[in-house]
């Protein structure tokens, strides 16, 4: 924990969206804001990682051309929300970068974690919808087995789409995808 201390800087007053953006990028572990307040999670762990990697590579092979799949980007939701998601579709293939503005998002992925089980089912599912993503995914590798639950925007919040089926996601929107969570 002192560890922690000495690499997080002091900050007495609310967190801009430009002061969180200014941090170093590494600090190994995820730096958010979420209405001046910061949120720190730690990395993810092997389970986490193992998860993400399998659904990564499945949807990457279903992305149409005119979208491009990416982990773990800023996505800036507002000027004082700013989010990590495990993993994106964004509209705007090949962008460099520091950060997406909500409106090139496709589809956010949250896998949970330990630290985050709370944070990522509720609160921030709430600020992909306010923030009118139109697809949000949520895995839980916990789960025996795997399990995920699509979500599709529909103008006032998220309506569940599908959820996995013993280890199994398939969708069909935004576009078709078979992933194989316990796999």
């Amino acid at each position: 924990m002192a560890a922690a201390a000495e690499t997080f800087p002091q900050h007495p007053q609310r967190w801009t969206l430009d002061e969180v953006l200014a941090l170093p990028e590494d600090q190994g572990q995820r730096v958010e804001l979420v209405d001046g307040t910061v949120v720190v999670s730690p990395a993810p762990g092997g389970g986490h990682q193992r998860v993400l990697h399998r659904l990564q590579v499945s949807v990457d092979r279903a992305v149409p051309t005119e979208y491009e799949l990416l982990p773990g980007v800023n996505v800036v939701l507002n000027g004082e929300r700013l989010l990590i998601p495990d993993l994106v579709i964004t509209m705007v293939p090949g962008a460099n970068t520091l950060y997406f503005d909500a409106a090139d998002i496709l589809l956010a992925v949250e896998v949970l974690s330990p630290s985050s089980r709370v944070y990522d089912r509720a609160l921030k599912r709430q600020l992909y919808a306010e923030a009118a993503i139109p697809f949000f995914v949520i895995v839980d590798p916990v789960a025996e087995p795997v399990s995920a639950i699509a979500y599709e925007f529909d103008g006032a919040g998220y309506r569940e789409t599908v959820r996995s089926d013993n280890g199994v996601l398939k969708w069909e929107r935004p576009f078709p995808v078979l992933v194989d969570l316990a796999r």
